[in-house]
């Protein structure tokens, strides 16, 4: 990277971060994000991503606004769109993009993710400054096209260290490359006052199980997460059941194989809140949970997790805290799948409940 070119990006006043997929991403983004943010302490600094990302507007204090954007090109977001007339959105974004007059774009996305169809809106919406990894070549569509030469064989960067080379490829750089989440604390009292309605007692320590995962591939069967809970209440660990809205069912299943009657006052609504859920995390001793977003609030928060981790993605895991990786090997390994193409999920179902409880209380002993 030339000094002019360094130059011209820490010119830029106006930064569109472009990150269209699951909340959890866009968590493993904020370092990213935050070295944008530390080289360009004066830009307006928005970003595009899913319109759930929202949830997020108070607690990344590093971004000045987000933008919701169902992408046709991203899975839920095609799912979103069913029954709107195509181009719709897309049309809506590029005149809300021309209007802001961004002056750089950098489009984050996963290996299995293209970010062409991001950098032909940048352009339509006439940004001069493009940056985003590609395996096809883009010729005009970026100014800073990185070669995406991820690859499983050859080993695979974790995907917060993928995006933080993406960027220092502009000469945009931190030295904190801890994952992002402001808490506040009309969360932590919302989650104080949970605790109490559902009889648990908010001093006494407690570990947090999340059953749910928006990719089937990556859920550990409910009634595990409950064999597990079992176990953990018989050597004397307080245990709080919580998901996210539409999961309940995840719950019920999870409290039936707990025992003891169903719920027992430790099995939590689903949540409505973001931020609740976040206070509940950084609240806990140890997350137990699948390899989704509560995973990566718990990395920015501190907080150790047990990590249920489908051998779909080896770039995912908990970064930089405390944690143990549980799966089953398996020969269909690093698919890079959202649904298990063999049908048995065994890199999960695999994994006993007794495991699962081990590896807890491991970390509840500092052992781990």
């Amino acid at each position: 990277m030339s000094e002019a070119r360094e130059q011209a990006w820490r010119a830029a006043r106006r930064v569109l971060l472009v990150r269209l997929d699951n909340l959890g991403d866009v968590l493993m983004t904020t370092p990213a994000i935050a070295a944008v943010r530390e080289c360009l302490p004066a830009a307006h600094l928005a970003l595009l991503a899913a319109p759930m990302a929202q949830a997020l507007v108070p607690h990344l204090p590093g971004l000045d606004e987000i933008m919701g954007f169902n992408a046709p090109w991203v899975k839920a977001g095609a799912a979103a769109l069913q029954g709107q007339p195509p181009g719709e959105a897309e049309g809506a974004l590029l005149q809300a993009l021309q209007q802001q007059h961004f002056d750089a774009a950098i489009i984050f996305t996963v290996c299995t993710q293209s970010a062409l169809p991001a950098a032909l809106l940048c352009r339509l919406a006439g940004i001069p400054l493009v940056l985003a990894h590609t395996r096809e070549r883009a010729y005009g569509l970026l100014s800073d096209e990185v070669p995406d030469t991820e690859q499983i064989a050859a080993g695979m960067r974790h995907e917060v260290r993928r995006q933080l080379d993406l960027v220092a490829q502009v000469g945009l750089r931190t030295s904190d490359e801890r994952l992002r989440f402001a808490l506040r604390e009309a969360d932590r009292a919302e989650a104080h006052r949970l605790l109490l309605a559902a009889g648990v007692n908010p001093v006494r320590p407690y570990v947090l199980i999340h059953p749910g995962a928006s990719a089937a591939s990556r859920r550990y069967p409910a009634a595990g997460f409950g064999a597990a809970a079992a176990l953990l209440q018989h050597a004397g660990v307080q245990v709080v059941f919580c998901a996210g809205p539409g999961e309940g069912g995840l719950l019920d299943e999870a409290a039936t194989a707990m025992g003891g009657g169903g719920r027992q006052g430790c099995v939590l609504a689903p949540l409505q809140q973001l931020g609740t859920l976040a206070a509940l995390v950084a609240g806990a001793r140890v997350l137990v949970a699948n390899n989704s977003g509560p995973v990566h609030l718990a990395a920015a928060l501190g907080t150790p997790v047990v990590d249920l981790y489908a051998l779909t993605n080896p770039q995912h895991t908990p970064w930089q805290v405390r944690a143990r990786v549980l799966n089953h090997d398996v020969p269909c390994r690093n698919c890079l799948q959202s649904v298990c193409a063999q049908g048995h999920h065994d890199c999960l179902r695999q994994v006993a409940p007794r495991q699962v409880a081990d590896a807890t209380l491991a970390l509840l002993e500092d052992k781990a």
